[in-house]
C-alpha cells in the first residue's frame, strides 16, 4: 500500500524530474557541458544544456546525476564553499545547493532573461548576466536578487570581479561594463572591437583579459580604461579564458581549440584540435585543469597543459542505427565505421575497432550471431559471430546503403541512393539489383511478409512490391516530405514518418495513407512498434513520440536532449533503445513512462476521475454533455489495453475496476472532438 501512495506521489512531480530514458553513452551525457567548477583538484561540478548537473569527486573519472529539477540550459556554475553553489541559466534560471549538490533550490527571482554567467565575491554577494543586458545582483546569498540593468541592451556572457567593489561584465558587440561600487552602476568601457566577448578573467585588480568571436583576445593593464588586442593565432571563436597565475592561462573554444600563454598573452600556443567546440575551462591548481564542451566532452590535464586526457567515456560520432537480438546483446553504428556492441542491455558498450573507416547506417542483425552492417559506398559487412570478424560482401553499388530488412535468414533486401534497391536470397553472400522504378532516394524498407514489402524515400516516395520485390508500384502518400522510415504492424496496418512532424498510416495495406496528428514539426527519423497499438517515434531535437492507440494519438515524452536522435530497437514492449548523434544511446525500462503519464494540468480538461486512488469503482464526469460516443480505456503501464467501455450522450460514466491489479494505469478518454489521458492508481 505504501508503495503505490509512493508512486503516486512521484506521479504529481514535474515532468522534468520524471524522465525515464537514461544515457548509455556518452557517459556521463552526450549533451553540451556549458561550465565547470572545482572546489577542490577532486571534487567539481559541470553544468550544461537539458539542465544536466553532474559531480565528481575523483577528478572526473566518475560521475554521479545531481536533481538539478530544470530542463532549462545551465550555462555557468559558482561555488562560494565546498557546500554552497549556484548554477544560472535560461529563462532565468537560478537554482542553489547548500549541500554540495546533493539538492538543488529553485530561486528563480522571475525574470524571463537567460542568465549566461554568475559571480560570487563573498558567500552573500553574488551577480548574475545574461541576455537584453541583464545584470542581477544579491546581498543575501541569493535569497533576492536585484536588478542592476540598463547599462546596455547587448547579451552579456560573462562577469567577473576582482574584489568586492570592482567588477566586469562582457558581451555581444564588444561590450565591457565595469562597476566599481558593488554593482550599484555600471559604466561603459571601450574595448576596441566590435566581436561579441564571450568570458573575462583578471590576474590582478589591473591586469585582465577578454575572449571572443574569430580568436578575440584583448588585455588591459589598466583595470579597463584601455584594451590591447593580441594575437591569438586563430580565427575560431574562443568562448572561455583562465589564468593560474599572472603570466600562464589558457583559452578555449571552436574546433576543440585550446590556446596557452606563458608569457602574460603576447604568444599563444594552440595545444589541441578537433572538430567539436570548447565552451569552458577551469583549474583546481597550477597544474590540474579541466575543460568541458560539445557532445558531452571533458577533459582533463594534471601537467599544466601539456597534455590532455579525454574522460568522456564511450564514442561521439553520430550512431545512426541501432539493433538489438536479444535483450542483452545489441549493436550500435555510425560514421567513421564506429561499431559498438553491449552483452548486458546497454551498460556497457564496447567498440568493436578495424571493421570499417565507411560510415555506417545499419546494424542489422538475423540471429544472435548472424548480422550485417551496410553504409557509405555500397558497403556491406557480414558477421557469423557476433562481431568478432566482419567479411566484406560486394555488393554491386556505390550508392550509399540506408536501411536492410530480412525476412528470413536467407532473404534479405537493402534499400539506399538513388533508387538503389538490392536482393539476397543465400544469407548476403550475394546481393543482385533490383529495379524500384524510381531515382529517389529510398531510406527505409521493411516486409510484413515474405512477399510483401514497402520502402520510403524523399519527396514522400512509398512503394510496394508484394512479388519480393520483382516489381515495386508507387504508392499515394498524400506527401511530398522525405520519408525517413516505414515499419508494419500486420498485412494491413504500416506507418511511415519523415520531415516537418509527417506520420502517416494505412490500414489497407498502403493502398491509402491518413496523415496522424504528431504534435511536432520536427523531423521524425525513425518509427517502431514493438505491439500492434504501442508505438514510437523519434527524430531531430531528441523528440520522442508514443502512442498506445495505434497511432491515433502521439504524445512527447521526455528525452533528456536536444540531440537528434535516428534510430530505434526494442526488446519488449517496455524495454528500448534509440541511438542518434554525438553518439547518443538512450535506453528505457518501462517504455517512457515516466514523462507520457505526465499531465499538462488541469486547465483546459474537461473531465475529472475518482476516486483516486481507487480500489472498486471509478467515476468520470465532465461538467458538460458531450454529444456523440465516448470511449474510455483503460491501459497499464506496458502500454496494454486492460478495459475499455463506451458511453453516449453522459455527462457521469461509472466503471468497474476491481479485477485490476495494483499499480499505475492511464486512462485514455476519447470523444469526437480530442482525447485526454488521466493517470489512475489501483491500490
Amino acid at each position: 500500500m505504501k508503495k503505490v501512495f509512493f508512486l503516486f506521489g512521484l506521479l504529481l512531480m514535474s515532468v522534468s524530474a520524471f524522465s525515464q530514458w537514461t544515457w548509455q553513452n556518452p557517459l556521463p551525457t552526450g549533451n553540451v557541458l556549458l561550465s565547470v567548477y572545482f572546489t577542490d583538484a577532486n571534487t567539481g561540478y559541470v553544468a550544461g544544456s537539458y539542465g544536466n548537473i553532474f559531480k565528481t569527486t575523483d577528478g572526473g573519472t566518475n560521475w554521479a546525476t545531481l536533481p538539478g529539477g530544470t530542463t532549462n540550459d545551465l550555462w555557468s556554475v559558482f561555488f562560494t564553499d565546498a557546500n554552497t553553489g549556484f548554477t544560472v541559466g535560461g529563462y532565468g534560471t537560478i537554482l542553489q545547493t547548500t549541500n554540495a549538490g546533493t539538492s538543488w533550490t529553485d530561486i528563480s527571482p522571475g525574470t524571463s532573461n537567460d542568465l549566461y554567467s554568475v559571480y560570487f565575491t563573498a558567500s552573500d554577494r553574488g551577480y548574475a548576466v545574461g541576455s537584453g543586458g541583464t545584470i542581477l545582483k544579491t546581498k543575501d546569498g541569493g535569497s533576492n536578487w536585484t536588478d542592476q540593468s540598463g547599462a546596455t541592451a547587448n547579451d552579456l556572457w560573462g562577469v567577473f570581479f576582482t574584489d568586492t567593489n570592482n567588477g566586469y561584465a562582457v558581451g555581444d558587440s564588444g561590450t565591457i561594463l565595469k562597476t566599481i561600487n558593488i554593482g550599484t552602476s555600471w559604466s561603459v568601457l571601450s574595448s576596441g572591437t566590435k566581436n561579441a566577448l564571450y568570458s573575462v578573467y583578471f590576474t590582478d585588480a589591473n591586469t585582465g583579459y577578454a575572449v571572443g568571436d574569430s580568436g578575440t583576445i584583448i588585455k588591459t593593464t589598466n583595470g579597463g580604461t584601455s584594451w590591447t588586442s593580441l594575437t591569438s593565432g586563430t580565427i575560431n571563436s574562443l568562448y572561455s579564458i583562465y589564468f593560474t597565475s599572472a603570466s600562464t592561462g589558457y583559452a578555449v573554444g571552436d574546433a576543440w581549440i585550446i590556446l596557452h600563454t606563458t608569457d602574460g598573452g603576447l604568444t599563444w600556443t594552440p595545444m589541441f584540435g578537433g572538430s567539436a567546440y570548447l565552451v569552458g575551462v577551469f583549474f583546481a591548481n597550477a597544474s590540474t585543469g579541466y575543460i568541458v564542451g560539445d557532445a558531452g566532452t571533458f577533459l582533463k590535464t594534471t601537467d599544466s597543459g601539456s597534455s590532455w586526457t579525454v574522460m568522456t567515456k564511450g564514442t561521439v560520432n553520430d550512431l545512426w542505427s541501432v539493433n538489438f537480438t536479444n535483450a542483452n546483446t545489441g549493436y550500435a553504428a555510425g560514421d567513421t565505421g564506429t561499431v559498438l556492441k553491449t552483452t548486458n542491455g546497454g551498460k556497457t558498450w564496447t567498440s568493436l575497432s578495424g571493421v570499417t573507416t565507411e560510415s555506417l547506417y545499419v546494424a542489422y542483425f538475423t540471429g544472435t550471431n548472424s548480422g550485417y552492417l551496410m553504409g557509405g559506398l555500397g558497403t556491406i559487412l557480414q558477421t557469423t559471430d557476433g562481431g568478432l570478424t566482419w567479411l566484406s560482401v560486394p555488393s554491386g553499388t556505390d550508392n550509399d546503403l540506408w536501411s536492410a530488412y530480412f525476412t528470413d535468414a536467407s532473404t534479405g533486401y537493402a534499400a539506399g541512393m538513388s533508387g538503389t534497391l538490392l536482393k539476397t536470397t543465400d544469407g548476403g553472400v550475394s546481393w543482385t539489383a533490383l529495379s524500384a522504378g524510381t531515382s529517389n532516394d529510398l531510406y527505409s524498407v521493411t516486409f510484413p511478409s515474405t512477399l510483401t514489402g514497402y520502402v520510403a524515400g524523399s519527396a514522400g516516395t512509398i512503394l510496394k512490391t508484394t512479388d519480393g520485390g520483382t516489381s515495386w508500384s508507387p504508392m499515394v502518400s498524400g506527401t511530398t516530405n522525405d520519408l525517413w522510415s516505414v515499419c508494419f504492424t500486420s498485412a494491413g496496418t504500416g506507418y511511415a514518418v519523415g520531415d516537418a512532424g509527417t506520420i502517416l498510416k494505412t490500414t489497407d495495406a498502403g493502398t491509402t495513407w491518413t496523415a496522424q496528428l504528431s504534435g511536432t514539426v520536427n523531423g521524425i527519423e525513425a518509427v517502431y512498434f514493438p505491439h500492434a497499438d504501442t508505438g514510437y517515434a523519434v527524430g531531430d531535437t531528441g523528440i520522442i513520440l508514443k502512442t498506445i492507440d495505434g497511432g491515433v494519438s502521439w504524445i512527447s515524452q521526455e528525452s533528456g536532449t536536444m540531440n537528434n536522435l535516428y534510430s530505434l530497437s526494442f526488446t519488449d514492449v517496455s524495454t528500448g533503445y534509440t541511438a542518434g548523434s554525438s553518439g547518443t544511446i538512450l535506453n528505457t525500462t518501462n517504455g517512457g513512462y515516466g514523462t507520457f503519464i505526465s499531465e499538462a494540468g488541469s486547465t483546459g480538461s474537461d473531465f475529472t476521475l475518482s476516486p483516486n486512488p481507487a480500489s472498486s469503482r471509478i467515476h468520470i464526469t465532465t461538467s458538460r454533455t458531450l454529444p456523440g460516443e465516448i470511449s474510455i480505456g483503460i491501459f497499464n503501464i506496458e502500454g496494454q489495453e486492460r478495459m475499455n467501455n463506451q458511453f453516449h450522450n453522459q455527462n457521469v460514466m461509472e466503471m468497474d475496476v476491481h479485477g485490476l491489479a495494483e499499480g499505475i494505469y492511464l486512462v485514455k478518454i476519447q470523444t469526437g472532438t480530442g482525447t485526454e489521458i488521466k493517470k489512475l492508481v489501483i491500490q
